[in-house]
């Protein structure tokens, strides 16, 4: 029998060392931005029940949910009626949990089964993986990972406005300097539906609109032909998606199209206090463009929503979310309302390799090496590489006893800065020698002055 050719998954990745030293760099400036600003860790498991996630992203989001077959056997308690019902009604029957969609259902879920011992308002961050039955393309994949930041009970715009803080900080930290904040209301696409044929148009609504960078504004338009929109409920929507400009600009504009729908001018003069309050932190609207073709997908937002682009890199967004005041009370728990967004981490990993922002020496944890003279020195050279490790220095002890060409090579390829070097002279005078790759300096020293010379290259 020949032997079978592993493979992973489409749409899931390997990472190696390197890769995860730089994954690591985004997943530690996006954490300690998130502590910043009063936020604590949050995990919650990969699986959830399937009925926890169903009915919280439209329809379309459902079908991308990766089920989880029941486990035994699960086709005993199944019938030939429910398989003939079609897919939908027969994987209810056999799988009962599923891989979770996103982090912030889980995490309304964790919400109303603590609620009691929460101290509100709740903020909390979330960096786990999640998982969807999507097509694998660039920057989409079936597992990868989000960076939440969620607040629960409160209704302040203030929360709008961190928002806003930190992912211009998050981002400059990484070296993402060149992005669009892209921000719109919900209520002003309730005010749009309202004004073109009810509440009941909604939903198909601004799934259409949520596909315009996709598809472009005449399938948009088409998509919208094919749900029953008449030619002037097509022509109010073209005119709307058509609205851009400077903040102030579309402001005026919005106000104009909904001065007599009150649900349009409460969005618009949220986003006006958001923008404001942003500007009373110190903090210019540079990088932020009011944009109302922004829907996001998702059907639970109620309120202000986001998205964030990396400009001049084909790339979807990096970043997203917005405010679901009624997220928790599909749970049973009224009167929770919630804000919070999204980093897509591997999205901002390949932006970031393609535009070389990584730290330069970022693919080792090892700041140095011990050379292995003989079983003699050895001795010595792990009691000094004990104490360097006592003083926060990373070390490794190479294993064996070689010619020293090997594994001065091993350092070199694992980008390790320095070499200590042990020998009869060495022990005898109670010293190490140092060898510094990077420049070729080697000299010999004392323990502490050693200690203090790589501590002094690791600061800088």
């Amino acid at each position: 029998m020949s032997k079978q050719k592993p493979s992973i998954p489409k749409g899931t990745r390997d990472f190696g060392p390197e890769q995860m030293n730089n994954r690591n760099f985004i997943f530690s400036t996006i954490k300690k931005t998130f502590e910043s600003f009063g936020f604590s860790p949050l995990e919650t498991p990969s699986m959830e029940n399937l009925d926890v996630l169903t009915g919280k992203y439209g329809d379309e989001g459902d079908q991308l949910i990766f089920k989880i077959l029941n486990s035994g056997d699960y086709l005993s308690k199944t019938n030939l009626e429910e398989f003939n019902k079609g897919s939908k009604s027969f994987t209810r029957e056999v799988s009962e949990k599923a891989l979770r969609y996103d982090l912030t259902v889980p995490f309304a879920r964790y919400v109303v089964m603590n609620h009691g011992s929460l101290t509100l308002p709740f903020k909390r961050y979330q960096i786990q993986p999640v998982w969807r039955a999507d097509r694998p393309q660039r920057g989409r994949y079936r597992e990868f990972f989000q960076c939440d930041a969620d607040v629960v009970g409160t209704k302040s715009l203030l929360c709008e406005s961190e928002i806003i803080l930190m992912i211009k900080k998050a981002l400059t930290t990484l070296g993402i300097n060149d992005f669009t904040i892209k921000i719109n209301n919900r209520k002003i696409l309730s005010a749009l539906a309202q004004l073109v044929g009810g509440k009941s148009i909604e939903t198909d609504l601004f799934v259409a609109i949520d596909k315009l960078d996709k598809i472009g504004l005449d399938k948009v338009l088409l998509e919208l032909d094919n749900k029953g929109f008449d030619e002037n409920m097509k022509a109010t929507v073209s005119s709307y998606l058509q609205v851009s400009g400077t903040i102030e600009k579309v402001v005026s504009e919005l106000n104009t199209l909904f001065k007599d729908i009150e649900i349009g001018i409460e969005g618009i003069k949220e986003l006006q206090e958001v923008f404001e309050l942003t500007k009373n932190y110190n903090n210019n609207l540079e990088s932020i463009e009011l944009d109302p073709t922004l829907a996001r997908g998702l059907s639970y937002y109620t309120g202000t929503i986001f998205e964030v682009k990396v400009n001049n890199v084909k790339m979807g967004s990096i970043s997203g979310g917005g405010r679901y005041d009624n997220l928790t009370g599909v749970f049973g728990l009224e009167g929770v309302p919630g804000v919070g967004f999204s980093f897509g981490v591997d999205r901002i990993y390949d932006v970031m390799n393609e535009l070389k922002l990584f730290p330069e020496g970022n693919s080792s944890n090892t700041d140095v090496l011990f050379a292995n003279f003989s079983s003699e020195d050895l001795p010595f050279a792990l009691k000094a590489a004990s104490i360097l490790r006592e003083h926060d220095i990373n070390v490794e002890v190479y294993p064996d006893s070689v010619k020293m060409k090997k594994q001065f090579s091993y350092a070199d390829k694992k980008n390790i800065p320095f070499v200590v070097m042990i020998g009869t002279d060495e022990v005898a005078a109670n010293t190490i020698t140092l060898k510094n790759l990077l420049n070729g300096n080697q000299e010999s020293l004392a323990i502490e002055d050693a200690i203090l010379k790589i501590k002094e290259h690791l600061a800088n």
